[in-house]
């Protein structure tokens, strides 16, 4: 067990679970927030990093392909305010985890994204998401990770939609499998399907 002083109190790393010294709530290894597109989700995320006390930090997974996303990235970083660290990684986020100390609290937003990326880049899917999936048992730091649920909606015109429909279905039951903490967000509300709310 090792103690670790941040800010004003001290924390105790055991297990997978984050413990404040005084009892209050401290986020899991592991939070999943799932949700639907413009479902709320990474403003209940970022409230989680927010509430932690722990430095934040952002790694970011989505491209700039128009102006469309370009706006919606610019209005996320507004909303987090300038107190963040952003790194972004768009493929690569098994690297951005590697090496932090439990001093961080992480936010991956999002796991869509990423997937998007690895398999519009023709990438090895399983490779990688063992990779993250590694990383995430690996990162000494808290880690809230962000995806969607694109599985209630109808079923996908094309073959590459519909591709992206199941890897994206089987990545969220690995993210939720390997999670202390899962949330799901229907119309900004969360709601617990796993473990406790931050």
């Amino acid at each position: 067990m090792v103690m670790l002083v941040l800010r004003t109190y001290s924390v105790y790393a055991a297990g997978r679970v984050l413990v404040h010294s005084e009892d209050e709530k401290m986020l899991p290894a592991v939070t999943f927030v799932l949700g639907g597109a413009a479902s709320g989700k990474s403003v209940i995320a970022e409230n989680f990093i927010k509430n932690s006390g722990l430095q934040p930090l952002y790694i970011a997974t989505a491209r700039i392909w128009d102006e469309e996303i370009q706006l919606k990235v610019d209005q996320h970083r507004a909303r987090r305010g300038g107190e963040w660290t952003c790194v972004d990684a768009p493929l690569d986020v098994a690297g951005a985890l590697g090496g932090l100390g439990p001093e961080a609290c992480v936010l991956v937003d999002c796991a869509t994204m990423w997937l998007t990326n690895v398999m519009l880049d023709g990438l090895d899917l399983e490779a990688q998401q063992r990779a993250f999936l590694d990383a995430l048992r690996a990162c000494a730091a808290p880690v809230v990770v962000v995806s969607n649920e694109v599985g209630q909606g109808i079923v996908p015109e094309t073959a590459l939609g519909r591709a992206f429909r199941e890897a994206q279905g089987r990545l969220n039951i690995a993210l939720a499998a390997e999670a202390d903490c899962v949330v799901h967000v229907v119309a900004g509300l969360p709601r617990t399907l796993k473990g406790e709310m931050p």
